[in-house]
């Protein structure tokens, strides 16, 4: 049997959850990590990340790991830390009035890149009672594929501008609502106008306003002057979206657990071409009704346990392939047999690694090469489906949001 051993004293305890790990009290949440060494094996890099600050980045050469997460059964976000942060952001924020430029001039509009992404698995571990909220495990990659979002400051309130679909009222809008979350907690004055750029499809499973959010909690807090520590920020996230707190931590491939707000950071696969199609007419998946027919596919549902994920799982795209399915596939295709189909259709050409994004309606190919994707797109049908033709990431976007200074 081989042995299992912590894997530094300085990772024991520590919050992988939006916090300060230095807090001892009302913690969000733990990941204990261990690892098995087999004798023999070469030492591969694997990143033991948390995206909670302050604290190190935690890097280690380890061979060959096996990564048990043992997390608890629900998050444990103390409802109080919020509005302290909110108490207390207008003092960190008085007299700063928002970032300088390299000229020195005050910073008046940023630009920021919100990429798309995929699940590479997702399974749905349990569903809280008496809430109905469902616990989940999943991986998510960035992709190339994003939106645009440039925040100008203005003299009040949050107004929107969206070029692309209509994506209806902008006072449900994520991003609306995440700009205005930071400005009321920093007591600023000023308010910004948020214009949108929609490359990425709607409802279709690729996090699109999740991370259009993110851009702006970043994008309005450098406007703040960064008023909000990035560790705090991680809290605004949690209170957003599910997927919002994995955009904002900055991280290309990561581990989300829980709600999706716990996350741990692993290398990402090489960089690949992609292909994301969607059937023709569309067909929109709201999230709530894809849980809903998993919950009547799933009347007294058994708690899941943690799976045990081998770090060299994520090194090729071939061994990602592996590591499991998307828990939303059995219900959606069963209620929209056309996305089945074009499932089917699009696993026939011969992908490294093919799955529903998210809750759909799209579906997510991975390729060799751009031959092979671009063979597949006409294999598919350009005129007749909807086609994305796009690629992973293989190296972080540049810092916690890529934000472009404009003059």
């Amino acid at each position: 049997m081989l042995p299992r051993v912590r894997v530094e004293r300085s990772t024991r305890g520590r919050a992988v959850a939006p916090g300060n790990p230095r807090v001892r009290g009302g913690r969000p949440g733990f990941c204990r990590l261990f690892r098995r060494v087999r004798k023999g094996d070469t030492a591969d890099a694997a990143d033991l990340w948390h995206h909670a600050k302050p604290g190190p980045r935690l890097r280690r050469h380890i061979p060959r790991v096996h990564i048990a997460a043992d997390y608890p059964a629900r998050s444990q976000v103390p409802r109080d830390h919020a509005a302290a942060l909110e108490r207390s952001a207008p003092g960190r924020a008085r007299g700063a009035g928002g970032e300088r430029g390299r000229s020195g001039t005050l910073t008046d509009a940023v630009r920021v890149v919100a990429h798309a992404k995929v699940n590479l698995f997702l399974r749905i571990l349990a569903r809280e009672a008496p809430t109905g909220f469902h616990q989940i495990e999943t991986a998510f990659a960035l992709l190339e594929l994003a939106d645009e979002l440039v925040v100008t400051r203005t003299a009040r309130d949050v107004a929107l501008t969206v070029h692309g679909p209509d994506l209806g009222p902008s006072e449900e809008n994520l991003a609306v609502r995440a700009a205005r979350a930071v400005l009321e907690a920093t007591g600023q004055k000023f308010g910004v106008a948020l214009e949108l750029t929609k490359r990425i499809p709607v409802r279709a499973g690729l996090g699109g306003g999740s991370s259009d959010a993110a851009a702006a909690l970043h994008a309005v807090n450098l406007l703040a002057g960064n008023a909000v520590p990035s560790h705090e920020l991680l809290h605004f996230a949690t209170r957003l979206g599910t997927d919002v707190a994995f955009f904002a931590s900055g991280a290309p491939c990561a581990v989300a657990w829980g709600r999706g707000e716990r996350l741990f950071r692993f290398a990402p696969p090489p960089a690949m071409p992609a292909l994301i199609a969607m059937p023709s007419p569309p067909v929109g998946v709201a999230t709530p009704d894809a849980y809903r027919w998993w919950d009547e596919m799933h009347p007294d549902p058994h708690s899941r346990g943690p799976v045990v994920l081998d770090a060299e799982a994520f090194a090729a795209w071939g061994s990602i392939g592996r590591l499991g399915g998307n828990d939303f596939e059995i219900p959606v295709f069963g209620k929209h047999p056309p996305l089945r189909a074009l499932f089917e259709r699009l696993a026939g050409t011969h992908p490294y690694w093919v799955r529903l994004c998210g809750s759909g309606s799209a579906v997510a190919a991975v390729y060799g090469d751009k031959r092979r994707r671009d063979d597949a797109a006409m294999t598919l049908g350009e005129k007749r489906q909807g086609l994305i033709k796009t690629g992973t990431l293989a190296s972080p976007p540049a810092g916690p949001a890529p934000v472009e200074v404009l003059p």
